[in-house]
C-alpha cells in the first residue's frame, strides 16, 4: 500500500502501483457511448494517462485543463484522462469547460484503480497519478502525485513525452 495524503490527512491505496519498467495492468473502462476502452486498444501507440479523483474538483479540473491544452501538440499519442465520475458527471463537466479533445474514460467501478493499487476505498476514488506507456503497454514514465491536492508535474511529463515521440 501507499500512502497519500487528502489535504495533510493520511490516506491508503488497496496496494502497490506498478514501477517503471512494469507492464501495465489490463484494464476495461467506460468512455462516452457506453464504448468500452482496454489496454489492447490504447497499445500500438504511445499513451498518457492521467488519472484523477474527481473531474468535479478544482485541482482536477484544472489538471485535464492544461493536459486538453496539449494534446493538439502530440498526435501520435493517445491522451486518455480517467475518473471515478459517472459518464454523465464527465459529460457535464466537459460541456461545462469546453473541453473536448482528451477522452474521458469512468472507473466508477473502481476496477481500474484497484488494479493498479491507487484505489483509496475510504473515499471511493483513485490516487491522482500519471502513467506514460509505451507502445506495447510498458510504463516508462510514473508521477504518483502522494498529496491529493496538488497538481501533477507538467513539464517533468511532457518533457518524456517529447523526448519518445
Amino acid at each position: 500500500m501507499v500512502e497519500f495524503t487528502m489535504h495533510e490527512k493520511p490516506v491508503v491505496t488497496n496496494g502497490e502501483p506498478p514501477a517503471v519498467g512494469a507492464t501495465f495492468p489490463e484494464f476495461k473502462l467506460i468512455a462516452a457511448k457506453d464504448q468500452t476502452i482496454s489496454l489492447d486498444d490504447v497499445k500500438g501507440k504511445y499513451t498518457l494517462i492521467s488519472v484523477v479523483p474527481d473531474i468535479d474538483t478544482r485541482v482536477c479540473s484544472l489538471s485535464t485543463k492544461k493536459f486538453n491544452q496539449q494534446v493538439d501538440n502530440f498526435p501520435a499519442i493517445n491522451f486518455l484522462t480517467v475518473s471515478t465520475n459517472t459518464l454523465e458527471e464527465q459529460k457535464n463537466w466537459c460541456a461545462a469547460e469546453g473541453v473536448s479533445k482528451i477522452q474521458l474514460l469512468s472507473d466508477q467501478d473502481h476496477q481500474f484503480g484497484s488494479a493498479l493499487g491507487i484505489y483509496i476505498a475510504a473515499a471511493k476514488i483513485d490516487a491522482r497519478s500519471i502513467w506514460l506507456l509505451d507502445k506495447n503497454g510498458t510504463i516508462i514514465y510514473r508521477e504518483l502525485v502522494t498529496e491529493m491536492t496538488h497538481e501533477p508535474n507538467y513539464e517533468q511529463v511532457l518533457a518524456k513525452v517529447k523526448a519518445v515521440l
